[in-house]
C-alpha cells in the first residue's frame, strides 16, 4: 500500500469479518471525492477504516467524513487509523448504530457524497436515503455490485435477498432520470451516480 497507516488498516481489515476495499476501489473513491471537491461525505460501513482513509485523502482539507457502523470495535480501530494517517479528530465523525436508524437523523441536502459498503439487502433503502441527503450534483457510490451469479434464475437457482436488492438499485439507476450512473469495474464493482 506504500504507507504505514493504510497498510496497517488493510492488515487489520483482512483479519476481520469486514474485508477492506481493494486498492483500485480505494483509488476510485479518492478520485471521486476529489473530482467533486467533497467537503461532507457519509460512509455506510466503517470497517477498519481503509475506505475512510481513501475518502478523506480525496476530500477538501477541511472536509468532514461521517461514518456509520454497528460495530464499536471497528470504529475504535478506524478512529486510530485515521489519526495515524494524519487526520485530526475533527475530520471524522464516527457514529455507532444501524444505518437505517442513523440516516433519517442526518441533514437533508447536506452531503456531497454517500458511500455505501454495508448490508446489501438494504441497498434500495440506502438509495432512497442518499437521494434525500445529497445536494444537487452530489454522488452516491455502492460497492460490491458485481457479485451476482451468472446462472439464470429459475427453479434450481433462486437469487438471495442481497442479490435482488443490488439488481433493484442497478435497475433504478439505469432507468430513473434522477441519476447519471456509471458502473466502474474495479474490485467487486462500484456503481456511482450523480444526482443532477
Amino acid at each position: 500500500m506504500g504507507d504505514g497507516p493504510l497498510a496497517d488498516a488493510y492488515d487489520t481489515g483482512l483479519r476481520s469479518a469486514a474485508p477492506p476495499v481493494d486498492a483500485a476501489t480505494g483509488a476510485a473513491l479518492r478520485f471521486l471525492t476529489a473530482a467533486i471537491g467533497a467537503r461532507s461525505v457519509v460512509e455506510l460501513g466503517t470497517g477498519c477504516g481503509t475506505s475512510g482513509i481513501w475518502l478523506l485523502r480525496g476530500m477538501a482539507p477541511d472536509g468532514i467524513l461521517t461514518t456509520v457502523d454497528v460495530n464499536a470495535a471497528y470504529q475504535d480501530y478506524a478512529r486510530a487509523a485515521f489519526a495515524r494517517a494524519g487526520f485530526g479528530a475533527g475530520r471524522a465523525r464516527l457514529i455507532r448504530g444501524s444505518a437505517l436508524e442513523v440516516l433519517p437523523r442526518l441533514t437533508d441536502g447536506g452531503y456531497d457524497m454517500v458511500s455505501v459498503d454495508a448490508d446489501q439487502a438494504s441497498y434500495p433503502t440506502y438509495l432512497d436515503e442518499a437521494l434525500r441527503l445529497l445536494r444537487p450534483g452530489g454522488v452516491v457510490v455502492f460497492n460490491n455490485v458485481m457479485v451476482t451469479s451468472n446462472e439464470p434464475d429459475g427453479p434450481l437457482r433462486v437469487p438471495d435477498q442481497a442479490e435482488v436488492a443490488v439488481r433493484e438499485v442497478m435497475r433504478r439507476m439505469r432507468e430513473d432520470e434522477e441519476f447519471i450512473p456509471l458502473l466502474i469495474p474495479v474490485g467487486e464493482g462500484l456503481l456511482a451516480a450523480i444526482r443532477p
